[in-house]
């Protein structure tokens, strides 16, 4: 008898777990279609807009940037500051800056143009005209021409010359065909229309 009965309790607790499981596996059930998981992001062609007219933005101000022209001469800004007593140390020692007319000094940016005014002692301490855009968040100047003057006051277009294969170069270095040496090249020439200061 007392085997039958402790039988009957292990089928009722039996059932009873089974019954809490189902119970309990309806109840998930119901709070995972309650609770939606985060969606991906959808590619929303406006939104797809809106982050690429952000991510574009400062490359649509650089295109938009005015060329324009800055005169003046092309220095050491260590040497500069110390013409206006600023003391500084020689990290400034190489960096070349436009000290132009009205006596602003613009640092030069040692790109494809603008490095020649770092290797180059010549195109230094004389006067300068300089095809260039400055954007408004940074004050560097971004050379594109450079024309220089000589002791008469003549205007001359400059660049580096290989005269044997006959080809341009803008910075101090091995013919880039040939391999051979560079010339200094001064050619006459006035602005361009786009930069022509108004009479």
């Amino acid at each position: 008898m007392s085997a039958n009965v402790s039988k009957a309790n292990r089928v009722i607790l039996l059932m009873g777990a089974s019954l809490l499981l189902t119970l309990a596996s309806f109840g998930l059930f119901a709070v995972a279609q309650q609770t939606e998981p985060p969606k991906a992001s959808s590619n929303k062609p406006t939104n797809d807009r809106q982050s690429n007219a952000n991510d574009s933005k400062p490359v649509e101000e650089i295109k938009e940037t005015k060329k324009e022209l800055f005169s003046g001469k092309v220095v050491l800004l260590q040497e500069a500051l110390k013409r206006r007593g600023v003391k500084s140390f020689d990290e400034f020692k190489s960096q070349a800056v436009l000290e132009t007319d009205a006596g602003e000094l613009i640092p030069i940016v040692p790109d494809w143009r603008g490095r020649a005014f770092f290797q180059d002692e010549r195109l230094r301490d004389r006067r300068v005209d300089l095809v260039a855009i400055r954007q408004k968040a940074a004050p560097y100047l971004q050379v594109l021409m450079i024309f220089v003057f000589d002791d008469k006051g003549t205007r001359h277009y400059m660049d580096y010359w290989c005269d044997v294969c006959s080809i341009p170069m803008y910075e101090i270095k091995p013919c880039d065909c040939c391999q051979a040496e560079i010339r200094l090249r001064l050619q006459r020439q006035e602005l361009p229309t786009f930069v022509k200061p108004k009479p």
